[in-house]
């Protein structure tokens, strides 16, 4: 079994929770209220509720955390010294174009230095993880 920190597994029960709303607009794309932040540069009523379900989930355990978000930008909070790092929809170009390509990021930032991270493909039902200082070793028996 593979052991993994408190603090990774607050980022899975996050995605997953925030994931419901991603697959259920991916669904209903053409009904999403988009605005533009930049040329080329777009932002979703689903980056913004995937943000928000992300930071209350996360602030739920770590209340002192920071956070550092694509959509939001800085939130200080007493402990700035743990980060956590959010893109809702990394891929939203795809997204709203229904290309089924996009995934939910997040990392924690630990005295400049980032200790952990997560992608997740809810369309795929794809989670990749990596902590630092956690070795992984397979035992494969007959």
């Amino acid at each position: 079994m593979i052991s993994i920190s408190s603090n990774l597994n607050l980022m899975i029960k996050a995605v997953e929770k925030a994931s419901k709303f991603v697959i259920r607009d991916f669904g209903e794309v053409e009904k999403l209220q988009i605005s533009r932040k930049g040329p080329r540069d777009f932002v979703t009523k689903t980056d913004k509720r995937v943000e928000n379900i992300i930071i209350e989930e996360l602030s739920k355990t770590k209340k002192n955390y920071s956070f550092l978000s694509e959509e939001i930008g800085k939130i200080k909070n007493k402990d700035e010294e743990n980060i956590w790092i959010i893109d809702p929809i990394d891929g939203t170009t795809n997204f709203l174009h229904g290309i089924p390509h996009f995934a939910i990021c997040i990392a924690l930032q630990s005295k400049k230095e980032i200790v952990s991270g997560l992608i997740f493909d809810p369309i795929k039902d794809e989670m990749f993880f990596a902590e630092k200082t956690k070795v992984l070793i397979l035992i494969i028996k007959d």
